[in-house]
């Protein structure tokens, strides 16, 4: 069997982008020494996530990088033989208005192997954020994958984009909060975490593929995120997490042969009977 070892990172990033690159590198080298051919690092890793959700500041918006910008040039540098997914702000380069996308992009030491925007944008967002329009898979080295940005996941159309355009990984990079509306005193009775939690392992088992769920952990202005990091089966169990500390939850395993034993007697993409769903383009 050909096996790899999956990383998905539970950390805390700020606005300082060099402290940011920093802690990413470390991380990579945290992943190496784990034997990790895959590292899901969080959303806005590269200089932090909003810091109000509900009205966020325009004077305090994270930093806006192009997509050649070197500091993601130096991480594909950094992930060498690895394959690393990490979120950032990006500047929008066709006009579009606001300026910028929650996005994420997929390096190794061969350059950039896929993108994604962010397509559903909670209603904070759209003060800071435009939306992606597509879902894409693409090929790298550890197999086929297809990215999400936190609130993508909530959508089961995301991901099952993703698995019929062939994904058999999907790497959910995420800034995922408590909740903002409804605090719990503890946060294993959170609503949001067990959204979290529940997303994950659902878009897997529906999908019948292996998902890598990363998040931001501390706090950035009043909002707390959750951790949770967690690399999960594509029969929704849970293989490894980090629980609300920050860390790496690794897995190892044979993903083509744990896709393809899931799907062995039920086969969800192929047993779909779209002629019976409502149009969903609308």
């Amino acid at each position: 069997m050909s096996t790899i070892r999956i990383a998905a990172v539970a950390a805390h990033f700020g606005r300082d982008l060099d402290f940011c690159l920093a802690r990413i590198g470390k991380l990579i080298d945290d992943a190496r020494k784990e034997g990790a051919g895959l590292l899901v690092l969080p959303d806005a890793a590269l200089g932090g996530y909003l810091a109000d959700l509900r009205h966020p500041d325009p004077e305090a918006l994270p930093p806006a990088l192009k997509q050649d910008d070197p500091l993601i040039l130096q991480i594909a540098r950094l992930a060498g033989e690895m394959v690393v997914c990490v979120g950032y702000c990006e500047a929008a380069t066709d006009g579009a208005d606001p300026d910028r996308y929650n996005a994420a992009v997929c390096v190794s030491g061969d350059g950039v192997l896929g993108r994604h925007r962010k397509v559903h944008l909670p209603a904070g967002e759209v003060a800071a954020y435009a939306p992606g329009d597509r879902f894409d898979a693409f090929d790298t080295p550890v197999g086929r994958i297809g990215m999400l940005i936190d609130y993508d996941k909530t959508f089961p159309e995301s991901a099952r984009s993703l698995a019929l355009d062939g994904a058999e990984i999907l790497a959910c990079l995420s800034a995922w909060p408590t909740s903002i509306t409804n605090r719990a005193p503890r946060m294993a009775q959170d609503r949001q975490a067990k959204l979290f939690d529940l997303y994950d392992q659902a878009r897997a088992a529906e999908n019948q593929v292996v998902l890598a769920s990363s998040n931001q952990t501390g706090a950035m202005g009043g909002m707390r995120f959750l951790g949770q990091a967690k690399v999960v089966g594509p029969g929704g169990d849970i293989l490894a997490r980090t629980w609300a500390k920050a860390g790496l939850a690794v897995a190892e395993l044979d993903v083509p042969t744990e896709v393809d034993r899931a799907r062995r007697i039920l086969r969800h993409l192929g047993e779909r009977r779209p002629a019976a769903y409502r149009e969903t383009t609308s």
